[in-house]
């Protein structure tokens, strides 16, 4: 174990906060992965700040992490720092039509209390299983919607413990990326512009897309949501169900058979059994159909 580090961080966050070799699959969607070196809960936007400035200056490897849901971590485990942001860092804000939300709050939670002040644009995001930072590194998108569409402006963390505000105009949104994807900070919350509109409505709306989530995908299982970007000009899922590759299985991981676009776990897979999985599915596709699919899930550790 790294003394020096363990030290350092006793001294930022309270004792229960940093945990050492922390078993990954409690804390992805995946629910698979090895130990974390060293994982803490953030708490407070003073305790990441201290804990980036010392990881630039000492060069060390860490990840931020939110609900873990486009994340898949190596057997082995990582040997970095996970940093959290999770529902200790999730405050909401409802103020007029404005909806600010810190990094760790979930998606779900966020379009249901937007949902309850009469606040209308955010109920494509009611069901996807990730938190607010994530989803808006990654432009998360639903039927028809997209994070570029509500978000004002993004309040980050550089690595040197300083505090930026982005307009949306400066995000650089795309498809599943975003300005902050590939750069050093770590979002700390958001400012949603909404619209007014009827409780009913919006909750109906929400109850709607939900009920096509639960039709379409299979929520039953541990994933990580889609597991392909969408190829241009082609849908992921048809590619792979073409490919004849529906229910294709290595070990516990396995090609969904409600939806090819999902990698599921269907009982003890391990994160090398999910990787396979995709790696057949990309050879396969690419031999058939001379498309590249590109993973939407983020690797992260060692396999």
């Amino acid at each position: 174990m790294d003394t020096t580090l363990f030290e350092f961080l006793k001294n930022v966050v309270p004792e229960g906060q940093c945990k050492t070799d922390e078993p990954m699959a409690a804390h992805t969607t995946f629910r698979v992965g090895g130990p974390a070196s060293f994982f803490i809960d953030i708490k407070r936007e003073d305790e990441i700040r201290k804990i980036l400035t010392y990881l630039k200056k000492t060069e060390r490897p860490y990840y931020i992490v939110g609900n873990g849901s486009n994340l898949l971590v190596g057997d082995k485990g990582y040997d970095g720092c996970i940093l959290h942001l999770g529902k200790q860092f999730s405050e909401v804000k409802v103020e007029g039509t404005k909806v600010t939300a810190q990094a760790g709050a979930l998606l779900s939670t966020v379009a249901r209390q937007a949902a309850s002040a009469g606040l209308t644009g955010m109920e494509f995001a009611a069901g996807i299983p990730g938190s607010i930072g994530g989803a808006i590194v990654m432009n998360a998108g639903a039927y028809d919607g997209e994070m570029k569409q509500i978000v004002e402006s993004v309040t980050v963390l550089n690595e040197d413990g300083e505090l930026m505000e982005i307009d949306v105009d400066s995000m650089e949104f795309g498809y599943r990326t975003s300005a902050i994807k590939n750069r050093k900070f770590v979002v700390v919350s958001t400012t949603l512009k909404l619209a007014e509109g009827n409780v009913s409505e919006i909750n109906a709306k929400i109850d709607e897309l939900a009920k096509k989530r639960k039709e379409k995908q299979p929520l039953e299982y541990p994933s990580a949501g889609s597991t392909f970007k969408r190829p241009k000009g082609y849908f992921a899922g048809k590619l792979i169900m073409d490919a004849g590759l529906r229910g294709f299985r290595i070990g516990g991981a396995q090609v969904s058979e409600k939806h090819c676009g999902f990698v599921v776990n269907i009982g003890n897979a391990t994160a090398a059994d999910v990787r396979e999985v995709m790696d057949e599915v990309t050879e396969r596709v690419k031999k058939q159909f001379h498309v590249t699919l590109e993973p939407e899930v983020i690797f992260l550790g060692d396999f």
